[in-house]
């Protein structure tokens, strides 16, 4: 896949059949919109997929920006991983706001990237303050001979499957439901830092996941999970909190990896299948705190299948 950073008339003229969006934790919808595009390629044509490096919110509405399902550089694997040839990737700022949906349509879709078919959701907007819909996109683009399509809306259990109801089961702790929505499960991946050390002292040696900030996490509270290190899975318990028996304030995400004693500092680990066992609570001692540590590893099953 080949990524560009800026909207510019492109060298290369194989023609471009376009899907837009944002794509925050490409669930099925997303999913649906590309599979949508890829059968609109044809012989000697591009597919390509124009998303933005951060969520318009960041620009229109700073205070409101929701935390993200998958961080960008989750979101670019994903769509590579899609099938698509070509992704546009560049910021939403000022230029592209303030842009007038038919100067997106003509300056953007028409003369520089010569979409020949633009596959969006049958509720997308653009153009400066969301004038610009699917009715307005087909009406100039397909009267220069470009195909319009929009994707309906996905549902489940009679909702529609969107980025907003997934974060909403997320932080409702239902992951059941966030990754039945998705399509796969959550991941939480992250560097191993440095933590307080008080596991190793204890028994448990924890890993630190350094986590985006603006990655979605599920509640607080201990699940249980699968981690992934170096192509292997163990099971594992994850801890999301403040860890209040010892007084600490900073929300951390911690995992123990149960039968692994390796030291991994600065090393990728990956979470996925977290399933809720209790919340987070604190402990009169450090017995109690042992005792439970090891009753929660109990509800830890063996990893099912393995993922890259």
């Amino acid at each position: 896949m080949k990524i560009h950073h800026e909207l510019a008339v492109r060298d290369d003229r194989h023609p471009l059949v376009v899907a837009i969006g944002f794509f925050d934790g490409m669930h099925r919808g997303h999913r649906e919109i590309v599979r949508t595009l890829l059968r609109c390629r044809r012989p000697g044509y591009r597919a390509a997929v124009l998303t933005f490096s951060n969520h318009p919110s960041t620009y229109l509405r700073p205070a409101r920006t929701p935390a993200l399902i998958t961080t960008l550089g989750e979101r670019v694997n994903l769509l590579a991983a899609s099938g698509i040839d070509e992704l546009y990737l560049v910021p939403f700022d000022e230029r592209i706001a303030m842009l007038e949906a038919r100067d997106f349509l003509f300056d953007v879709l028409i003369t520089k990237l010569d979409a020949r078919a633009l596959v969006v959701g049958e509720t997308f907007r653009f153009g400066r303050a969301r004038a610009g819909d699917v009715a307005l996109a087909a009406a100039v683009l397909q009267e220069r001979g470009a195909l319009v399509m929009a994707v309906p809306r996905l549902t489940d259990g009679g909702e529609n499957i969107s980025s907003t109801r997934i974060r909403a089961a997320l932080a409702a702790g239902d992951m059941a439901s966030v990754n039945r929505l998705l399509g796969e499960p959550y991941l939480l991946r992250g560097r191993v830092g440095f933590g307080a050390g008080r596991g190793h002292d204890l028994g448990f040696p924890t890993a630190n996941l350094d986590v985006p900030a603006e990655k979605a996490l599920p509640p607080d509270g201990v699940y249980a999970a699968t981690a992934r290190y170096d192509g292997r899975d163990y099971r594992a318990l994850l801890s999301v909190g403040t860890n209040p028996t010892f007084a600490a304030a900073k929300r951390t995400v911690e995992a123990w990896l149960l039968d692994f004693r390796r030291t991994i500092y600065g090393e990728e680990l990956m979470l996925r299948d977290l399933r809720f066992i209790r919340e987070q609570r604190t402990f009169a001692d450090v017995d109690g705190l042992l005792a439970q540590m090891g009753e929660d590893a109990t509800h830890v099953p063996f990893p099912s299948f393995s993922r890259t």
